[in-house]
């Protein structure tokens, strides 16, 4: 039988978040979060993993997240890629990963719209990310376990080692996934027993009022979280104050990290973390612009606090120039930001050669689903270890996935259904497209008859 990929779609998904005020910042006042999300159809019968929607084959499920406008953008971004697909055979492999991988950011005319960062990228990563979910589910594994079953030399040969070797070389690669294999089934199996650290930015959106950040951080540590995240930026007096509602109402012994998303110039963030270090924040994260990799060093060593970053970097070479300046104390890789699975790959391997703890990015739509798969093969099969490292978790927009997140005391419960975790119900996608779906049609109503 005939097995490829048959069909190839596109949709805008937008969460109108603005309206509650989730996921404010002081760069990003209101947001709304939305997912260009992208289904690869295939006539692949054997299905593994239920039935997925609309289809007579196995699926395959990726996305893009944005906060809104120009959601339109990256969905067209990823249309592009279309012919990359179908017609063409299903990915089941390291080697057909990897080739697809280099297909879509290696095209020479693409590749000219960045090279390899914005939306050109982020649009080759949901493409990569979907054929990784449809080739998990093939294998009647979730993505961290499949990952975690290649060999070392399988999972090297998904790495695009281009502009990293006088960082890290293949063979360094190889040195430190042989030196993890030894414990792999044991680290699995502690993994699905025990589940994998997580904090909560939850409580801490920049446009919750006090007595709202005061008791979301008290429910966080009731319900088993030892590290929770505020948003910083907009005022420094209110930072302070918010800061310290926040410690007196979690104690001494929880985490604090902080965001800055950006916000400020290098001088800023010195002056503005010398003033919060009484609070003793556990990171300050994105102090300023992602691409200057120098500003985080001089900010990391101009005031007490160490520094996170990496949502918004836009490739492996500028997380590996952020770790050859000594410029991080913690690398935040994000699943949609870069090109998918394999960039990430490379990432978390960077980041064991320097030593630096992996602690990713997540919320939004869809992210803490992902990503989960990330952090857990890397405690699997790269780092070995979790000390020091948590997964980013906030509570929404879980409910409109098949197979959504799920905490238990703090800690990321390992998926267990094959795939990514990726596929969004047909329901929530019906109402949420943009901008014809029954929430946006509803909105538009109200707002016409405010005028």
């Amino acid at each position: 039988m005939s097995q490829t990929v048959t069909d190839f779609e596109v949709h805008d998904i937008r969460f109108p978040t603005s309206e509650q005020l989730d996921g404010s910042d002081a760069m990003n006042p209101d947001p709304d979060y939305s997912a260009a999300y992208v289904v690869l159809r295939t006539d692949v019968q054997d299905r593994t993993d239920g039935p997925d929607s609309g289809s007579g084959g196995i699926e395959g499920h990726g996305f893009c997240f944005t906060i809104g406008r120009g959601n339109e953008v990256m969905a067209a971004a990823i249309d592009t890629l279309r012919p990359y697909l179908v017609g063409r055979p299903v990915p089941r492999t390291a080697a057909d990963l990897a080739a697809l991988h280099r297909e879509l950011t290696h095209d020479s005319q693409l590749r000219w719209l960045g090279p390899e960062k914005g939306v050109m990228h982020m649009a080759a990563g949901a493409v990569v990310n979907a054929a990784w979910d449809l080739a998990a589910k093939l294998a009647g594994r979730p993505v961290w376990e499949f990952l975690a079953g290649m060999t070392p030399e399988e999972l090297v040969s998904l790495v695009d080692f281009r502009y990293l070797t006088d960082a890290l070389t293949p063979e360094e690669a190889l040195e430190i996934l042989r030196a993890a294999e030894p414990g792999r089934a044991e680290r699995a199996e502690r993994l699905r027993a025990e589940g994998y650290p997580a904090y909560t930015t939850s409580p801490g959106w920049l446009g919750y009022s006090d007595d709202k950040l005061v008791g979301l951080a008290k429910e966080a540590v009731a319900d088993g979280f030892t590290q929770i995240k505020l948003k910083v930026g907009g005022s420094l007096s209110d930072d302070v104050r918010r800061l310290a509602l926040a410690r007196e109402a979690v104690g001494p012994d929880i985490r604090i990290a902080v965001d800055a998303n950006q916000r400020w110039d290098v001088s800023d963030a010195v002056e503005w973390m010398t003033a919060l270090a009484p609070y003793d924040p556990h990171w300050i994260e994105e102090p300023t612009s992602p691409d200057d990799i120098l500003g985080h060093a001089a900010v990391r060593a101009g005031q007490p606090v160490k520094v996170a970053t990496g949502e918004h970097v836009a490739n492996r070479v500028v997380f590996k120039q952020l770790l050859q300046a000594g410029a991080v104390d913690f690398v935040q890789i994000d699943a949609a930001r870069v090109a998918g699975v394999n960039e990430n790959l490379a990432i978390l391997l960077l980041a064991a050669k320097y030593g630096v703890p992996v602690c990713p990015h997540a919320g939004g739509v869809g992210l803490c689903e992902l990503v989960q798969h990330l952090s857990m093969f890397d405690y699997v099969a790269v780092s070995g270890s979790w000390d020091n490292r948590v997964i980013e978790y906030v509570d929404h927009l879980h409910e409109h996935f098949a197979d959504p997140t799920v905490i238990e005391s703090g800690r990321y419960t390992a998926p267990g259904s094959p795939g990514f975790s990726a596929r969004m119900l047909p329901e929530s996608i019906a109402a949420h497209r943009y901008p014809e779906g029954a929430v946006w049609q509803a909105r538009r109503t109200t707002e016409e008859a405010g005028r």
